[in-house]
């Protein structure tokens, strides 16, 4: 399992003069993910995991200072780099924990089939089967979007601008190409994320000129399961 580490996260909602006027900005001085398509961005496909009683939902909606959310993700619709993802919120910093897993893998997880994780010898996999089994966490709702990412060496700076972010509502279907999609973002609005380790460097501090925008609580799942 990856090594446990907080990091500051604030998101913006933003428009497109916003957005042009920021990209622009950071270009100057950080670099493009080394990850985007030839557009300068990539497609995310996450599938979020809840239980009946909503209750990362519920956490989220309460604003309880501690909470955690697991979700597997995909990348531009392909089967060959999967991840099992935990993210934990601890009194304002995030962490993320991640493992890697085989599209079998993740076919038998959405099947029902999960005793072969707790003899995975990973923790992340014990950990997440627990969580299916005793909170009862079962596959509730796929969030797609494009992100353009931007990356700041000092401070370990990411600046991310996230667009077109849609819900497959019920389905999970993470690998089906035509899934049906409905748009959760107002027109023209996208979500500008910045996070850092312990510091922000007053370069991107002030290109993006975060004092002078709203931090918002922000939850792409939250957003997307106000259709179901």
């Amino acid at each position: 399992m990856n090594q446990l580490e907080y990091r500051h996260e604030y998101k913006h909602s933003i428009n497109m003069l916003d957005y042009r006027t920021l990209r622009q900005r950071i270009k100057a001085v950080a670099q493009l993910d080394p990850n985007s398509g030839a557009d300068g961005r990539y497609h995310i496909r996450s599938l979020y995991f809840d239980n009946d009683d909503d209750k990362v939902l519920k956490e989220k909606l309460y604003g309880l200072p501690n909470r955690e959310k697991y979700r597997i993700r995909i990348y531009n619709g392909s089967g060959d780099f999967i991840r099992l993802e935990k993210k934990s919120k601890v009194h304002g910093l995030c962490s993320k924990q991640s493992e890697p897993l085989t599209k079998s893998q993740v076919q038998q997880i959405l099947a029902g089939d999960t005793a072969w994780m707790l003899s995975a010898g990973n923790p992340l996999l014990a950990e997440f089967y627990g969580k299916l089994s005793f909170q009862r966490l079962k596959p509730k709702t796929l969030v797609d979007y494009r992100r353009e990412a931007y990356i700041f060496p000092y401070g370990n700076v990411r600046v991310t601008f996230d667009s077109d972010i849609r819900t497959g509502v019920y389905s999970t279907g993470l690998f089906q190409k035509d899934l049906p999609t409905f748009t959760t973002q107002e027109p023209g609005l996208l979500l500008l994320e910045v996070k850092y380790d312990n510091f922000l460097p007053d370069v991107i501090r002030d290109l993006i000129q975060t004092n002078t925008r709203h931090t918002e609580a922000f939850s792409k799942y939250a957003a997307c399961r106000i259709y179901g």
